[in-house]
């Protein structure tokens, strides 16, 4: 496709070029400013910004670029902006204006945001990506980090722990895992305005532009905060001009977005014979049964449930085999999710003189979950408010206000933590011969219907309130005082109910079939975070093309925080709260708090924009550690050589107008610690195992009475993890800025990684402290590239992004270089890549008795033994690779593994975007496909999502699971499937071990996103005194092409805890309107 765009005519492409970006032709008009705006290729600017000077009278241009302005003396300036273009002021003379704006993408000027500051993006010499506020606000996302998926390079976001939830937010790093410490965690610092904030905590349309620093050079100003690189976003704010106001909003119908089908329940019954009888197990459904299936299936009016010998319903079980299982006929997944209703609306008002500007913004959305039954939503409600003011020629002072509540709610049944919450997993495995609603017409007890919509709710509220107040002081010419005082305050209530559920037996009498107590818990959350940042700096040019600039300051930052929870039992009111409950009151919370401390500096130098230089320092302190390692020093350079400026290049120039070549180096610490205060020795009280409240077990005078456990040692040695980043990349700009690309190769090696604490003998009798003792490797590379053209009234645009990294274990404490623990999960060890999947090598399936007989004689030392017994036709035949006439997984240390081989990794690889825009006559298109171009996945034994059969309660059957080994003299009605994909089915799980034959390849490759909007033309907005009005209808994953199982979606693969069973993703068609008054 590029080389398509590049070998394209480029005359009709070309923008006008020249020292000037104005052209006036002489019109005399009196006191009306008229004219027209046009971008540097001819083409007409609509909505651009026309504005006298010093005033509150402005304009915006048409759909034809034209504009006219009254009231406007002789001698006004006029100043004239559009996003994305150089701003222009023009002399009014009584004459008509024919303003050309140069696109700032075409220019040297262009800046971009960094770390305290803005530099010209020409001169940037770290590896930083930019994206800007047309991309960000175009698709209508629930959050800002899914707007930028596959937008940078280099910027993984994943699914969350909670799935597609409405509770659940999306994971993301910089450049892959950033580390595999116990006892500390690396995630990317997102300042906002300068103010760490979360990204899922602000309005998407309040976004200007947004900066990721990925590389130390870029991000090592931040010191101990930022070794995962640094997401900086900036918001827009008032611009002076008349009063503007701008309304967005979108409607949007959810539909969950990977549903496997369920086999039916005739299907279902007989693969459930196949599994018991393979077992040695007699059948659950007999021939009368199966009919009695087909039956109900037909329509027919017939018996479908059973009862027990208890007088209530049968639903999952008939081990004296009397025919007494259910008929019904039921796709639990679509039965308990379906469509949902999500609407969103922004406001914003800006407007000013060129002393004073202001911003004003609200945001509410409100969005619908995907259970049927029980009812999940949530809302979210943003607000902001920003001035800026020159009070004087050397004083600028500004304040800015945000706050973001969210509401989130669900029944408690599937509410809470979604990662764990057994609900999820129990979807997958619901058998489909269990009806819906048993013959009194009263909801199964198994169907978990009850449980969902009355058995408690689940409300979760977060506030988060910011305030940032600050003051640019200019003494003298190019010498700046910045001071920035920020606060921060969070706020999180929950609130858990969880109501007595009762089910109904045969003779319709309820019976408690859930939470048999009552109970209330409740959990209170306040958070408080001041940061000063304080720098100054000064910068100077010289006549002869050095430019210098340079920076000091100082940043603290002080986090308190404090929680509360309390719960009792027996519920006595319909309101549930903690004053409606009566009995077992158990309450737990503490304080806690950290604080930082570090000076900075920074050196800028360039000489005519041709040779480049970058120095930073960093002294951080950190509360904690001990004194005599508080503190330590982190220095970064970076180098650049635009060759394009070069005497040898004045040839080029005309076909390349920027390639700068980079490279950099720096080193950050990590102090984000799971533990704030590792030095001293803390007691647990009234905590069991996992850290949930709990009591002695023994009585005294009849109460169990608190219980305290004994800390860990205290490490006197721990430290600093520290992560060193070398980055070496070029920037490259063709055909008059049309063509861009950006390539960076980097290495970052963490060392000093908090790991597990040393093996001591047990006769120590306490815990052992966590030590600083792993060393990792993380090498990668990324790469974008942008085309963008105009060809008469069409304009269109090309951006790939592509990114690849892998993490290599330096150094880990596994003197035998283990590779598997007890359980066969893998272990680290040094020369591990992150994601390794160890297994055995896969022969296929033995279509006969004899075939398995022949192989296992071809192993005289134990065969298959180790993996289990009573081999035949149906089951796996593994690969003896080590040819010792067994297989097993020998010691399983990377010295002796037996049988086992690196048959994949986990990681993904070669992660890309691609984005296609268009634009034509008020039209706009834009299409975004988002992937991962290879993963191995290889599911646990235990996942019924893939293998179907993994256990007698654990088995259930979609679709595909059907595709089952069956021989040739098999009874069941399927009929014979020698070629079937899955082993025959069984409850034990020798055929399910980790081997090549069903590593799964999760690449995909998905159309995230698709919008075409029209732009009404302003001769007719204008009568309804509407400067503009755009509407629009989009869709999100629409399609996605993968070769993984039907059963799973690429973007939830191993996400929660049950492997594949969670809350689904969600498609989504919306349409909307954009319109500024």
């Amino acid at each position: 496709m590029l080389l398509f765009l590049l070998t394209m005519s480029v005359e009709a492409a070309y923008p006008e070029t020249g020292e000037s970006t104005l052209k006036v032709s002489v019109v005399q008009q009196g006191t009306t400013c008229k004219g027209v705006v046009k971008d540097a290729a001819g083409e007409t600017i609509i909505g651009a910004s026309v504005v006298a000077k010093g005033t509150t009278n402005g304009t915006i241009t048409g759909i034809n670029g034209d504009f006219s302005l009254n009231n406007v003396k002789t001698g006004d300036i006029i100043v004239v902006s559009f996003v994305g273009y150089q701003t222009q002021e023009i002399k009014f003379t009584g004459q008509s204006l024919n303003i050309i704006l140069k696109d700032n993408t075409q220019t040297l000027d262009e800046v971009v945001v960094v770390a305290f500051g803005t530099q010209k993006k020409v001169n940037v010499t770290g590896s930083v990506s930019t994206v800007g506020a047309k991309e960000i606000s175009a698709r209508p996302v629930n959050s800002t980090i899914e707007a930028l998926q596959g937008m940078v390079p280099g910027m993984n976001i994943s699914t969350g722990d909670g799935g597609g939830s409405l509770g659940s937010d999306k994971k993301f790093n910089i450049r892959g895992v950033g580390t595999i410490g116990a006892g500390s965690k690396v995630e990317p610092l997102v300042l906002i305005d300068g103010m760490e904030g979360d990204m899922n905590a602000i309005n998407p349309q309040d976004i200007e532009n947004i900066s990721v620093l990925k590389d130390a050079a870029a991000s090592s100003i931040y010191g101990s905060r930022a070794p995962g690189g640094v997401i900086l976003i900036t918001t827009k704010k008032g611009k002076s001009g008349k009063t503007v106001v701008n309304y967005n909003n979108n409607f949007r119908f959810v539909s969950p977005l990977n549903m496997p089908e369920m086999a039916d329940s005739y299907n279902f019954a007989l693969a459930v014979n196949d599994q018991l009888t393979n077992g040695g197990q007699t059948p659950m459904y007999s021939a009368t049964k199966l009919q009695q299936i087909l039956d109900f299936q037909a329509g027919k009016s017939t018996q479908y449930m059973w009862s027990t010998d208890a007088g209530r319903w049968n639903s999952f079980d008939d081990p004296q085999r009397q025919d007494v299982m259910p008929t019904g006929n039921t796709d639990w997944l679509k039965t308990l999710f379906g469509n949902s209703f999500t609407h969103e609306h922004s406001l914003s008002v800006n407007g000013g003189t060129d002393k004073i500007q202001y911003y004003l913004s609200a945001n509410y959305l409100a969005q619908g979950g995907l259970l049927k039954f029980g009812d999940d939503n949530k809302q979210r409600y943003s607000f902001t408010a920003k001035i800026n003011a020159d009070l004087t020629k050397w004083l600028k002072i500004s304040y800015s206000m945000r706050f973001n509540r969210t509401d989130y709610e669900a029944p408690s049944f599937a509410g809470g933590d979604i990662k764990s919450n057994v609900f999820y997993f129990d979807v997958c495995r619901y058998w489909p011969v269990i009806p819906v609603v048993d013959p009194n017409g009263f909801y199964t007890v198994e169907s978990k219907i009850y449980q969902l919509t009355e058995g408690g709710r689940y409300k979760s509220q977060k506030d988060v309130m910011a305030h940032q107040l600050a003051f640019i002081v200019e003494p003298i010419k190019d010498w700046k005082i910045n001071v920035e005082l920020n606060y921060r305050s969070n706020y999180n209530f929950n609130h858990t109910d969880y109501q007595t559920v009762y089910g109904y037996d045969v003779s319709k009498n309820p019976y408690i079939i859930a939470n048999q107590t009552s109970s209330v818990t409740e959990y209170a959350y306040k958070s408080n975070f001041f940061n000063p940042n304080i720098f100054t700096e000064y910068g100077k040019s010289l006549e002869s093309g050095h430019n210098f600039k340079v920076m000091l300051g100082f940043q603290s930052e002080l986090f308190k925080q404090r929680d509360i929870t309390a719960s009792q039992d027996g519920i006595m009111s319909e309101v549930a709260t903690l004053n409606t409950t009566q009995t077992n009151a158990q309450n737990r919370g503490g304080y806690s708090e950290w604080a930082t401390a570090g000076f900075f500096g920074r050196v800028n130098y360039d000489y005519q924009g041709r040779y480049l230089a970058e120095v930073n320092m960093r002294y951080d302190g950190t509360s904690r550690f001990l004194r005599d390692n508080r503190w330590n020093l982190f220095p970064s350079f970076s180098l650049g050589w635009n060759m394009a400026r070069e005497a040898f290049f004045e040839d080029l120039t005309d076909l390349i107008s920027t390639f700068k070549i980079r490279g950099s180096w720096g080193e950050l610490g990590n102090q984000n610690t799971d533990n704030w205060y590792p030095f001293y020795r803390t007691i647990d009280i009234n905590k069991d195992q996992w850290g949930n409240y709990a009591l002695g077990s023994w009585l005294v005078n009849g109460v169990k009475p608190n219980i305290s456990k004994e800390s860990a040692l205290v490490s006197s040695l721990l430290t600093w993890e520290k992560t060193q980043t070398l980055d070496l990349g070029f920037d490259l700009s063709m055909l008059n800025n049309r063509l861009n690309v950006t390539f960076d190769y980097f290495q970052r090696k963490s060392k000093n990684m908090v790991g597990p604490a040393p093996e001591l003998p047990n006769l120590l009798g306490i815990a052992v402290p966590k030590v600083n003792n792993l060393d990792m490797t993380s090498k990668g590379w990324e790469i974008q590239v942008n085309w963008r053209d105009q060809i008469r009234d069409f304009k269109y645009g090309v951006t790939l992004s592509l990114s690849d990294n892998q993490v290599v274990i330096d150094k880990y404490p596994n003197p035998s270089n283990t590779i598997l623990d007890k359980d066969n999960n893998n272990t680290y060890y040094a020369g591990a890549h992150v994601g390794d999947i160890w297994g055995f090598q896969t022969i296929g399936i033995a279509k006969t008795d004899q075939e398995m007989k022949d192989h296992l004689a071809g192993m005289p030392n134990g065969a298959q033994d180790v993996l289990g017994s009573g081999w035949g036709a149906g089951d796996i035949m593994y690969a003896d690779l080590n040819g010792d006439g067994q297989i097993s997984r020998g010691n399983k240390t990377l010295a002796d593994h037996g049988d086992l081989k690196k048959i994949g990794n986990s990681t993904p690889r070669y992660n890309f975007g691609l984005n296609l825009d268009a634009a034509w006559k008020g039209f706009d298109l834009k299409l975004f496909f988002q992937g991962t171009m290879k993963r191995d996945y290889m599911p646990g034994s235990g996942s019924t999502m893939f293998w179907g059969a993994v256990g007698y309660w654990q088995t259930n059957f979609f679709k595909p699971h059907l595709d089952y080994f069956r021989g040739e003299d098999t009874t069941n009605p399927l009929g014979a499937n020698l070629g079937g994909y899955y082993p025959r089915p069984l409850e034990n799980d020798r055929n399910r071990n980790p081997q090549t034959g069903y590593l799964q390849n999760a690449a995909y490759c998905r159309l995230k996103n698709v919008t075409l909007g029209y732009t009404l033309p302003k001769s007719l907005t204008e009568k309804f005194c509407v400067n503009n009005l755009r509407f629009f209808v989009s869709a999100e994953n629409l399609f996605t092409i993968t070769s993984l199982a039907d059963t799973f979606d690429p973007e939830t693969v191993g996400i929660g805890n049950w492997d594949g069973c969670t809350y689904p993703l969600s498609k989504t068609v919306s349409f909307g309107l954009s319109a500024t008054f």
